[in-house]
């Protein structure tokens, strides 16, 4: 599951190697907090602790990403921006998960097994036409995706989907160590600040 170097996700030695320590090392440190909010989740709503949602990876193909379940069993496959009222399927303590990104933290696993990277554009829903066929377009989809990425911080969920494919795409032509480790020490900052996150 934690190779260095996933066939599927070609991520270079180095940048595989950076995810697995960063990934355990997570793991470690939050291994109490996931099980509370998993617990929590379970305590507040019916239906599963964790929502595995059909997202697009590299080239395009279709993996399974979980995310601790923030709205309702029932509520409807599509992305959140398309829905006239989300809020209303959110659960007890939904809002709150999203507020500190708490949701995220299962996709560490989903490092581990080399679906996704921590840096690099955001993986769409498998159901994303527009922003899979703009990103196809531009060969983004080259890449794997990430759990945060340089659209996320400048802007995240308040983004027009034209807009955050030029934010990938200057990644896709910029990537680098350095600014990733920008991205993700601004990613720390948002989270904490509660910016440019959909309640």
């Amino acid at each position: 599951m934690s190779s260095l170097r996933s066939p599927s996700s070609g991520l270079p030695f180095v940048k595989r190697f950076f995810d697995l320590v960063m990934a355990w090392c997570l793991l470690c440190v939050l291994s109490v907090p996931i099980l509370v909010v998993g617990l929590m989740v379970k305590l507040t709503s019916e239906g599963p602790a964790l929502y595995w949602s059909d997202r697009v990876g590299i080239n395009n193909s279709i993996f399974r990403m979980p995310k601790f379940r923030t709205m309702r069993v029932d509520t409807p496959a599509v992305a959140t921006h398309l829905m006239k009222n989300p809020d209303a399927y959110l659960t007890p303590i939904g809002s709150f998960l999203r507020r500190f990104s708490l949701d995220e933290l299962p996709q560490l696993y989903s490092i581990l097994k080399g679906d996704i990277s921590f840096v690099w554009p955001r993986p769409a829903l498998f159901n994303q036409d527009d922003l899979v066929g703009l990103r196809t377009g531009k060969g983004i989809h080259k890449l794997i995706p990430g759990i945060t990425g340089w659209a996320q911080v400048n802007g995240r969920d308040v983004l027009p989907i034209p807009v955050k494919v030029e934010f990938d795409e200057y990644y896709l032509k910029n990537r680098s160590f350095a600014l990733d480790f920008k991205i993700l020490w601004m990613t720390f900052v948002k989270v904490v600040r509660r910016e440019g996150v959909s309640h």
